[in-house]
């Protein structure tokens, strides 16, 4: 099971990656940082990403119930996040964990050589298996 820095050098085995980050999305603290940052920044752009992840994972319209006949309290988690823009894909993968944290994986990949799909798979791959210690 790979820790902060095997999990970050991993997702920047992924095509195109550009660079990746785990955030505490509560203090908007980064935890791990490797590659480049979109606006040159890690410490910034993990605070962006920070009020991102809480946008998505606090509101309710996002966590609605599951579907019709479904049980009031069985919301759907949000479980990642991507922004596409002109020249890039950012990703937001929301990383369980046995400590009471609040982490986001984040991937920014490049558009022309970056595969989203692939990124997607990997990166849920790599916040199942994380070991935050």
């Amino acid at each position: 099971m790979p820790g902060i820095d095997e999990c970050l050098l991993e997702a920047m085995l992924l095509p195109g990656a550009r660079g990746a980050a785990l955030v505490d999305w509560v203090s908007g603290l980064p935890i791990g940082t490797v590659g480049e940052s979109p606006g040159g920044d890690h410490e910034i752009t993990a605070v962006e990403t920070a009020e991102l992840a809480r946008l998505a994972g606090e509101h309710h319209v996002f966590t609605a119930p599951a579907g019709p006949g479904a049980a009031a309290d069985a919301d759907i988690a949000v479980e990642d996040v991507v922004v596409t823009t002109t020249n890039g894909y950012h990703l937001l993968r929301f990383v369980d964990s046995p400590l009471d944290t609040c982490v986001v994986a984040y991937l920014w990949l490049d558009r022309d050589e970056g595969n989203l799909a692939l990124a997607r798979i990997r990166l849920r791959s790599l916040a199942e298996r994380l070991v935050l210690v």
